[in-house]
């Protein structure tokens, strides 16, 4: 939905005026402020991304470890898929990374971990070439009144939660407490409705099981088969 769409429905359920009861400016903010809300409250499939960069530009840090910035825009700890030369790591936990690093320092082992927005690579890695990782990313504010939301045509829920939690703010502003309430308990439901079935359609997706889809026991140092879930990290 567009910027100016979503003010028109708020200005219209609320029977409010940017004249009298919000400015455009703050209005302009409130939805912005409403759009991070439900663009941040779960991994939506609107805000997935892919983005390619070049091995070379890595560096290494005092551990040895080679480290790549997130992609710009994307949100921390959010990388589910890692490939480099067309060959996949596995992720583990930063605290894994660190036991796996110090207890089998010279693995070759093709795994990652992240933290904040950086992430880390065994460097003994056997791989090279293209980087290629899938993640979120935080979309960008709404400046125009034409800038549309990330989400299709398919989840009206979310931008209907976008018009809810706007109002619920403008609410509050008017310290009309129970509606401010009652708004954004709305904007939740619709929230959990459009996840809901965002969810049953992912989990009706099929896996392939391959045995290169194995997860590292840093305990025992030995491999074990774990089948690759989305959401899983």
């Amino acid at each position: 939905m567009r910027r100016d769409d979503l003010k028109t429905q708020i200005l219209v359920r609320g029977g409010w005026s940017t004249s009298v009861t919000v400015s455009e400016a703050n209005l302009n903010t409130l939805i912005n402020r409403a759009y991070n809300f439900v663009t941040g409250y779960h991994k939506w499939p609107d805000t997935e991304g892919k983005v390619s960069t070049t091995y070379s530009t890595a560096v290494l840090n005092d551990m040895g470890d080679v480290v790549l910035p997130y992609p710009e825009g994307w949100k921390p700890d959010s990388i589910r898929i890692l490939q480099i030369g067309g060959k996949r790591l596995e992720k583990i936990t930063l605290e894994d990374y660190q036991i796996f690093r110090e207890d089998q320092s010279s693995s070759t082992d093709r795994v990652f971990s992240d933290y904040g927005l950086e992430y880390y690579i065994n460097p003994n890695a056997d791989v090279s070439g293209s980087v290629v990782v899938w993640g979120q990313f935080s979309p960008i504010i709404l400046s125009d009144e034409t800038d549309l939301t990330v989400f299709d045509d398919n989840s009206t829920e979310a931008d209907d939660a976008i018009i809810d939690m706007t109002m619920s703010f403008i609410y509050e502003r008017l310290k009309e407490v129970n509606e401010a309430k009652s708004k954004t308990q709305e904007a939740r439901i619709k929230i959990e409705e459009l996840w809901k079935r965002v969810s049953d359609e992912q989990f009706n997706y099929k896996t392939k099981n391959r045995g290169i889809f194995q997860r590292i026991d840093i305990l025992n140092g030995q491999p074990y088969s774990d089948s690759i879930k989305r959401d899983q990290f």
